[in-house]
């Protein structure tokens, strides 16, 4: 059984069971408060009990994890305060990682993985969009055609439209204006970067679960460009990333200790602009992803930026300063006071505006999974760096990575677009070769022989290429087993969820 975590120090020590890790956390409060150190704390705590962590670093300063800290001033003047009489600095093993490969490992996923559900809220597409891009996924599925980057989705939508009287009985009518929309929306998230985000070597989630001499490794995702050009890649990519791990990781129950924790920085941006039914999947990821083993903790300056209905499965709170200076903001004290078991000794509406930076109101659950009495405290300081670090350091830390070299290596094999554009020049040539003289035969060479005629693909009378009689025998049968032993394998979660297309 892991040692309960200390997290801070009230009228009593404020324990964080590990075995309650699993059931979720908040850490809330205004800019400047000390949230990011709450984070670094509770994060190298975990680190330090073998629990691998991914956090997001959308300000640069949680870099520091990586070095020994315990030289500021301040952080060695609270540790004496709260009477830590063994405080002494301690790195983290830390495996960076950027979406745009400057900052540590390149990270990416295909756009099959991604699906259609959550690129089509990345691309803010309405619902006729979303049906046509529906329709894409299921034909390049169908058609045995890989969607791997930004190229491949584009061809295959292009294909779709110049094809759509072909496709128009069987997945219903492909407008031109609809095409055309999501091939704008496409060229705009490549023009922020997100091409690089899709593509091959795909992150392998094992790589995100692992130990070093015992310590959980931290993953860092390098988030702070991210951040600035695209704010939606970034959300969607955790949330891609969350139901990935729901999606893949098999049913262990209530551990001792978590597998994972996942701390989701800037919160709001997930739930901005968010359908309500999408909302309430999320709600539903959020409540069944404990039982693989990870916890969630959501990190925002307002509880009233995360849904009810997924506040409600945050068991674990840490409540830091809030400032009413608007209706608003006064709402949000209200409504934070209000989700804390309460303290006859407090009123927590009141402290709530009264804290100082590095005081919190905080809530953990018992043994029992019962919250416990909300309490005012002053949050352990981190034993690594607070801050970031310079790039020598940074670089140091992902050359000598065991991952070192293998993400960095891009691969493009052949997918949907270079497929499609092979199709392309075949029509173009069979439209190019000049017709046999009237009232001759073919040369005999031209002829098919049988087994041509019975496994090459041919041209059908308006450009669409065919599939061979022995493919099409294949796909007829494939398809009668796959009916038979109703299988069905489902593109995500959310996909799932959805109605999302089929993985290959």
């Amino acid at each position: 059984m892991s040692d309960p975590i200390l997290i801070a120090q009230g009228e009593e020590p404020i324990y964080l069971l590990p075995k309650m890790a699993n059931r979720h956390g908040l850490i809330a409060g205004a800019t400047g408060t000390g949230k990011t150190v709450t984070l670094q704390t509770l994060a190298e705590n975990f680190s330090a009990r073998g629990i691998p962590v991914f956090m997001a670093d959308v300000k640069g300063d949680l870099a520091g994890m990586c070095q020994a800290g315990g030289n500021n001033p301040k952080i060695a003047a609270r540790a004496e305060e709260l009477g830590i009489s063994d405080f002494k600095g301690e790195a983290c093993p830390v495996v960076f990682w950027d979406v745009f490969g400057e900052n540590g490992h390149p990270v990416r996923a295909t756009v099959s993985e991604m699906g259609p559900l959550l690129l089509g809220r990345l691309l803010s597409l309405n619902d006729t969009q979303e049906g046509v891009l529906n329709m894409v996924f299921r034909i390049a599925d169908e058609g045995g055609l890989l969607l791997l980057d930004l190229k491949d989705l584009r061809s295959m939508v292009q294909y779709v439209a110049d094809n759509a009287g072909q496709f128009k009985t069987q997945y219903g009518n492909v407008s031109a204006a609809s095409a055309g929309a999501i091939q704008r929306s496409l060229l705009e998230l490549e023009t922020q970067g997100a091409n690089k985000f899709f593509g091959e070597p795909a992150l392998n989630l094992d790589d995100l679960i692992q130990t070093q001499s015992g310590r959980g490794v931290v993953n860092i995702l390098a988030a702070e460009k991210l951040m600035q050009q695209s704010p939606k890649v970034y959300a969607t990519f955790l949330l891609w990333l969350l139901s990935e791990l729901f999606e893949r990781l098999p049913e262990i129950g209530d551990p001792e200790k978590p597998k994972l924790v996942f701390f989701f920085d800037e919160a709001h941006l997930l739930f901005d602009d968010l359908d309500p039914a999408v909302a309430q999947k999320i709600e539903q990821m959020v409540r069944l992803i404990r039982s693989k083993g990870i916890g969630v903790y959501f990190v925002s300056q307002n509880p009233l930026d995360i849904p009810d209905v997924v506040l409600g499965q945050l068991g674990n709170r840490v409540q830091h300063a809030l400032r009413a200076f608007t209706p608003r903001d006064q709402k949000a004290v209200t409504a934070a006071a209000q989700t804390f078991r309460q303290n006859p000794r407090l009123k927590v509406e009141t402290v709530i505006t009264e804290l100082g930076v590095g005081e919190a109101l905080v809530s953990m659950l018992d043994d029992e999974g019962k919250p416990g009495i909300v309490d005012r405290a002053k949050i352990l300081p981190p034993r690594s760096q607070v801050g970031a670090i310079d790039p020598e350091q940074r670089k140091q830390i992902i050359g000598s990575s065991i991952l070192a070299g293998h993400y960095e290596k891009a691969v493009d094999r052949e997918s949907a677009h270079e497929i499609l554009q092979a199709r392309a020049k075949e029509k173009a040539a069979s439209a190019s070769a000049p017709p046999a003289a009237s009232g001759t035969l073919a040369p005999e060479a031209s002829k098919p022989s049988f087994i041509e005629s019975v496994f090459k693909p041919t041209i059908g009378p308006r450009g669409g290429v065919r599939d061979s009689m022995a493919t099409s025998m294949m796909k007829s049968a494939a398809r009668a087993a796959s009916s038979q032993m109703g299988r069905q394998i489902v593109r995500g979660l959310l996909g799932s969820f959805l109605g999302g297309g089929s993985r290959r």
